[in-house]
């Protein structure tokens, strides 16, 4: 059974077993002797102390681990005896020196804020790139102009998890310098500048010693270099994903604050998205949900790509990921349920009977069709499956529906004119289509003779646009004449069925209904200047065209081409179509 003791080692605690916490304090007193007459003593062992417990840190799993021998000799391994340190290492310069001296550290992300203008994460950079900080401070210059802004949420990003420099040991580790005591001495006392040109000449003299004894053989080199490509790998990986994450929120990022915010604005095409299909709820409302659904996973996919690039990046805690899950997990809820609610916004049909009356009009008289626009609401006649969106006279908001379509039937047991209104539109429910239906406003005025059909239809804004439509469909008896105006073509029924009649192009003409089919004994007849001769089974099978008055006559046959009795040759090729006669 061995005894445990608590620590605190640069204001951090440790449970350690107490031969470990023995050998680490005589290792600590090594330490402080070594420097007793050394300048900066204090803050030296105070860095080598703060670089003690973050080795620590890094080797224990939870706070119930207790450190024992074996983490100490670790710990000491990097760290270095300290009177080798004391020693002149010339005098040791062709023996082999101890893995401890030669010890090298990888690069790690930090914010220089020494030499910052505002986070010093360009700073930090340029010692991670090995770039000069103008540069850096120029990309992001240019990134933020080019994005319109949405990179210095980038920025943020890396000020609020890439941790600052603090001590000794964080400069070194910026520095990719191998944190030990050496170092941490020279740092100290000589600046960054000096610590940089020792660490590289030391690097250069450890692999020159390595290659010289031959410490490194060629499969150890073989997995170096396989080890190597597999970082750059993973590198590239990390890079991609920081990319593709940052380019997909700042999309939505833009998204949110631009078409997000529409909602709260008065812009003239949110009417229209807001009256069109889609679910009853806040433009802004669904412009958020899509933006947490969608970029939650690509923040942690970012955060993912800093890790792989990052070391020693901060985590952004369990509380976060645990709330951001959350969230997360209600957006995709709240889609889902808006999903549903489109996806029955049209589930029901509902054809609604306004008007059907008789119209003073009688199988002898005249009747004149024609079609009426509005200068407030539809100055321009023409059908179509669209909408507008307008304002009355007390300006308020109104929709125009454009789906008006005139059908005509006939009939033998009146002998006056018949009209019907029909009105149609969709709705989540039977009930609410009906309604919906009802609301419309149509009218037509019977002046004499002159029917005066509305082109269009009105609703209430809060009706939304649901599919309406207005159906006019006039009852003719039999021997009435009609003269169909010809702003009326875009509006007539065009399709024969359930006995519906159509004018089929002869707007403008009197047609006179006789057994049930409309009849026009003025209308010209069709005048086709061509004839066209089938091919024939006879002998003198081919094509022929000719012209009325004979000036031309073109014949086709297996003998060849003829042109008004001639012979002719037909070149076609990729520079047109050539025809040469004799003549």
């Amino acid at each position: 059974m061995n005894k445990t003791v608590n620590i605190n080692l640069a204001g951090i605690f440790f449970h350690i077993d107490e031969d470990a916490y023995l050998k680490l304090q005589r290792y600590l007193d090594a330490i402080r002797r070594s420097f007793t007459d050394s300048q900066g003593r204090d803050e030296i062992i105070a860095d080598i102390e703060a670089r003690v417990a973050e080795l620590f840190s890094e080797k224990i799993k939870d706070e119930k681990q207790v450190i024992g021998n074996k983490e100490v000799d670790e710990v000491i391994t990097v760290m270095g005896q300290p009177e080798d340190y004391r020693l002149d290492e010339e005098i040791f310069e062709d023996e082999p020196r101890t893995s401890y001296q030669k010890t090298k550290s990888s690069k790690q992300l930090f914010r220089d804020t020494t030499s910052s203008y505002v986070g010093g994460v360009s700073s930090g950079l340029s010692h991670y790139l090995g770039i000069e900080p103008i540069w850096i401070r120029l990309a992001w210059i240019l990134f933020t102009i080019f994005s319109s802004g949405a990179f210095v949420l980038i920025y943020i990003a890396f000020w609020i998890f890439v941790p600052e420099a603090k001590t000794t040991a964080d400069f070194l580790a910026m520095k990719g310098e191998a944190v030990n005591i050496s170092n941490i001495e020279k740092k100290i006392k000589e600046g960054f500048d000096g610590v940089a040109d020792t660490v590289k000449n030391v690097d250069y003299q450890k692999y020159s010693d390595k290659v010289k004894n031959s410490s490194t053989t060629f499969f150890d080199a073989l997995g170096d270099v396989l080890l190597f490509f597999l970082k750059i790998f993973v590198k590239f990986i990390g890079v991609i994903l920081i990319i593709t994450a940052g380019i997909t929120l700042i999309s939505l990022f833009i998204g949110l604050f631009t078409l997000g915010t529409f909602g709260f604005m008065d812009m003239p095409w949110v009417e229209y998205f807001e009256v069109g299909s889609h679910p009853e709820v806040p433009l802004w409302l669904i412009s958020l949900l899509s933006f947490l659904a969608v970029g939650i996973p690509f923040f942690f996919l970012f955060i993912l790509g800093l890790k792989i690039l990052i070391n020693n990046l901060k985590s952004i805690g369990t509380p976060a990921k645990l709330g951001l899950l959350g969230v997360w997990i209600l957006s995709l809820i709240g889609l889902g349920i808006l999903g549903v609610r489109q996806a029955t916004l049209e589930a029901y049909d509902a054809e609604v009977i306004s008007e059907k009356k008789l119209l003073p009009v009688t199988s002898s008289d005249t009747l004149t069709i024609k079609m009426e626009g509005n200068n407030r609401y539809a100055k321009h006649l023409h059908r179509g499956n669209n909408y507008k969106i307008k304002r009355d006279p007390q300006g308020n908001k109104l929709i125009v529906i454009r789906d008006v379509e005139l059908y005509i039937k006939t009939t033998k047991r009146d002998s006056v004119v018949g009209i019907t209104i029909e009105k149609k539109a969709e709705g989540r429910s039977y009930d609410a289509a009906a309604q919906r239906a009802e609301d419309l406003k149509y009218s037509y005025i019977l002046d004499g003779n002159t029917l005066l059909l509305d082109g269009y239809a009105i609703t209430d804004y809060a009706s939304k646009y649901r599919d309406q439509e207005i159906n006019v469909v006039l009852t003719l008896p039999e021997g009435i004449t009609i003269i169909a105006d010809n702003n009326t073509s875009r509006y007539n029924n065009s399709w024969k069925y359930d006995d519906y009649k159509i004018i089929d192009g002869r707007e403008g003409e009197y047609l006179k209904l006789i057994d049930g089919e409309f009849q026009c004994d003025n209308c010209p007849e069709e005048d086709n200047d061509w004839k066209h001769n089938e091919w024939q089974d006879d002998d003198d099978a081919g094509i022929k065209i000719r012209s009325n008055d004979d000036s031309f006559n073109l014949k086709i046959d297996e003998d060849g081409v003829e042109l008004n009795n001639e012979p002719v040759k037909v070149k076609i090729d990729e520079d047109g179509i050539e025809i040469k006669t004799d003549n």
